[in-house]
Formats: structure tokens, C-alpha cells, sequence
């Protein structure tokens, strides 16, 4: 079964050619979601990203009480959010950023859709967009919407971005690469060090989405960062860290020249953070305490997932970070699942344990995988195990 929304390496139509939208990936579980529905205790959403706990407390009471919502906020941020994000760099990855490197992004995804085709205006001469294989999907599309041409760059056995199979000719005409370390959806590490190398020897800007970053299980989080500033950019949300999805705030960072010419389209375009939820992403950016208690939540509501696909039969390895778990069938069920991509797993899951959660097509894969987000509370997800063990 083929699902909707899969990666495409398509450019823009061709001249004369009307461009035809995709559907949005996750419209299609509708289906799925009718199967998982009929479980008593009803169903349980692990499909998408979406955090299940609240913010802290001093967050929401900033958010109420800044009095900044009378006027127009600024666009590249205020000093105080891009200070406090400039600290937060530095306590957290050891990064020296200076703040006028750090603007303001409406939660991360819409500069990851919209950075090819504002990075375009000033290099028309380069179309293509280099993205993980198997990654979100909005890399490939924000390529597309740019009129560019998206490219995925392999990934060996490590999960380290493979730019030697690059072809030369894509790489003269590299526009931005993308990177995603932690990984969505594999958890995988990337090496960010090669990565910024391999784009500083090439001209092209590494783009490093690090939004997981405080979600690293296998050593400390780190960022492109550390190794300075030229010719990358990091980009930070708080949706993840501290459980702020509904305010998007983000902010991206790094290569002065771009960070400023970015900052300035996007003044022009009329894209700004809320002065409220600026001031509420300076408090969360300012504590620690909060992300600790949350690592604490993901890691237990892993740990009860691993053990629970496992005992079912399912292969599945502990994440290098991120809250998902990349999920196969064990050898006996992919002989009953029969076909081919994550479809019939999804299904098999929504009839057998009332769980929804996403095929690996959604990233950009054929082979039989699902993604499952850990961001229910531990008594729906004991549920979806004790359903596991029932059968």
C-alpha cells in the first residue's frame, strides 16, 4: 500500500507545468486512525510529535504578564530573548554565539520550509537542497517550495550523513544542506563536525535542525556550534524543550552574514514571535530544572515502549536521542504482515493494540518501518502495552 506525502526528489513543475501540492502526510491516517478506535479505553495518538505535558508554570505567567502584547514586537527578537538564547547556547553546548548571530523563528518549522527559497535570492545560481534520506519530511518540501531540486544524502550503518556519495554535479549547485541530529525519525546521531567541513570546503551552508538536542541519550547534546559560526546555522525550538508547541518560539543561529540577511527578509515578510511568548521563551530558555524533569518523563516512557514492542515481537533498539522509537517487524510478523513499507504495520498495530502512529513513507522510506512518538502519559501508554501482552 503506497501512503500519501512520501519524499519526493522533485523540483518545482516545469515550465508551463501547473504545480500540484502533495497531501499533507499525516491527513492520511484517517483510516488508521478508524481501526485504533475501537479499542476500549479508546485510542492512543503516538502518530505525531506533540507534547502531552505542561509548561512550566513561571513560562505561562510570563506569557500573561509581560505587557508587550499592545505593540509590534521585533522581528529578529528582542535583545532580551536573543541574550537569553545566546546564554542557553553557551551553558548548554559551550558555544560562543554573540547575539547579534541569533534571530527569532516562529517555532522552527516554518524557517525550515521557508529558508531554501529566501537563501535563493541571493545565490539564483544554485537549486539543489541536501536532506537526510530518512528525515522529516518538510526538508524535501521547503526545497520544492523554493523551486529547488531536493536531494537526500545517505546515511551509513552510524547514522552519519554519507557526503561522499553525493554527485560533484549536485554539489556545485549545493543551495543548503540540511542536517537532524538527534534524528526524526530515527533517533540516529550525525557527525555535525564532518558535516560543517564537508559544507565550509563546498560553499554550501549547513543547516543543522537541533530541536531534539536536549532529548540525547548516547553522550552530551551537541551542536554545530561549538566549532564556530562560519557557513552554518543551528536552529532551536522550544515546542520540544519545554513543552511550549502551542507559543512557537524558536531562533536560529550562526553564520553573521546569513543570520543578518535572513533576519532582514523576514522583517520585510512581517514574520514575528509574539512579544508575550518572547518573554515567556527568555524564562524557559533561562531554566534547566524544568528539562531535566522532562528528560525524566521520555526516558521512562521509552523504557515501557522498548519493553513492550519487544515483547510483542517487534525490532526496535533504544534511540541515540529524541523521544521515538523506529520501529520493524520481528521476522514472523513481517511474514504475516506481507507487502512492502510501514502501512501494513501501522494497521496491524491499530487493530491489534489500539496505537496510532506513523509508516516510514511519511520520511522517506519503502522498507517496513513506523515512527512512535513516547508523548502520551505512562498510563495510556501502559494501556497500549498491556494490549500488546494480551495477545
Amino acid at each position: 500500500m503506497t501512503g500519501p506525502g512520501e519524499h519526493s526528489n522533485a523540483g518545482a513543475a516545469a515550465p508551463g507545468q501547473v504545480f500540484e501540492l502533495p497531501p499533507y502526510p499525516y491527513d492520511g491516517l484517517s483510516h488508521v486512525g478508524q481501526l485504533a478506535r475501537g479499542h476500549a479505553g479508546g485510542m492512543v495518538d503516538l502518530s505525531i510529535g506533540t507534547p502531552c505535558d505542561p509548561a512550566p508554570d513561571k513560562v505561562i505567567h510570563a506569557l500573561a504578564s509581560s505587557g508587550s502584547e499592545h505593540g509590534y514586537p521585533s522581528s529578529a527578537g528582542s535583545a532580551r530573548f536573543r541574550a537569553a538564547a545566546c546564554d542557553w547556547l553557551g551553558r548548554r553546548f559551550g558555544a560562543n554565539v554573540d547575539p547579534s548571530s541569533v534571530a527569532a523563528c516562529i517555532g522552527s518549522k516554518e524557517l525550515v520550509a521557508g529558508l531554501p527559497g529566501w537563501l535563493r535570492l541571493r545565490r539564483p545560481d544554485r537549486d539543489v537542497v541536501f536532506f537526510p534520506a530518512v528525515s522529516y519530511p518538510t526538508y524535501a518540501m521547503g526545497a520544492r517550495l523554493a523551486g529547488c531540486r531536493a536531494v537526500p544524502v545517505p546515511a551509513g550503518p552510524d547514522g552519519r550523513s554519507r557526503f561522499d556519495l553525493l554527485h560533484p554535479a549536485d554539489v556545485a549547485r549545493g543551495l543548503v544542506c540540511w542536517i537532524n541530529s538527534p534524528a526524526n525519525p530515527t533517533g540516529a546521531l550525525d557527525g555535525l563536525v564532518e558535516a560543517a567541513d564537508w559544507g565550509r570546503r563546498n560553499g554550501v551552508l549547513v543547516a543543522s535542525d537541533e530541536c531534539y538536542a536536549e532529548f540525547t541519550w548516547q553522550g552530551k547534546p551537541r551542536s554545530i556550534l561549538e566549532q564556530g559560526v562560519e557557513g552554518v546555522l543551528a536552529v532551536h525550538s522550544l515546542s520540544k524543550r519545554s513543552n511550549m508547541a502551542g507559543m512557537r518560539a524558536g531562533f536560529f543561529a550562526g553564520d553573521p552574514d546569513t543570520v543578518h540577511f535572513l533576519a532582514e527578509v523576514r522583517k520585510h515578510a512581517g514574520f514575528m514571535v509574539p512579544g508575550p511568548v518572547q518573554a515567556a521563551a527568555v524564562v524557559a530558555l533561562d531554566d534547566d530544572s524544568h528539562v531535566r524533569s522532562q528528560r525524566e518523563r521520555y526516558r521512562e516512557r521509552l523504557a515501557l515502549l522498548l519493553r513492550a514492542f519487544g515483547e510483542a515481537g517487534l525490532a526496535v533498539d533504544a534511540p541515540a536521542g529524541t523521544f521515538y522509537l523506529w520501529v520493524a517487524p520481528g521476522a514472523h510478523l513481517a511474514e504475516q504482515l506481507g507487502g512492502s513499507g510501514g502501512w501494513p504495520l501501522a494497521e496491524w498495530l491499530a487493530r491489534s493494540a489500539g496505537v496510532l502512529v506513523s509508516p516510514g513513507q511519511f520520511y522517506g522510506t519503502e522498507e517496513c518501518f513506523v515512527r512512535v512518538a513516547a508523548v502520551a502519559p505512562l498510563e495510556r501508554l501502559q494501556l497500549v502495552a498491556g494490549r500488546l501482552e494480551a495477545l
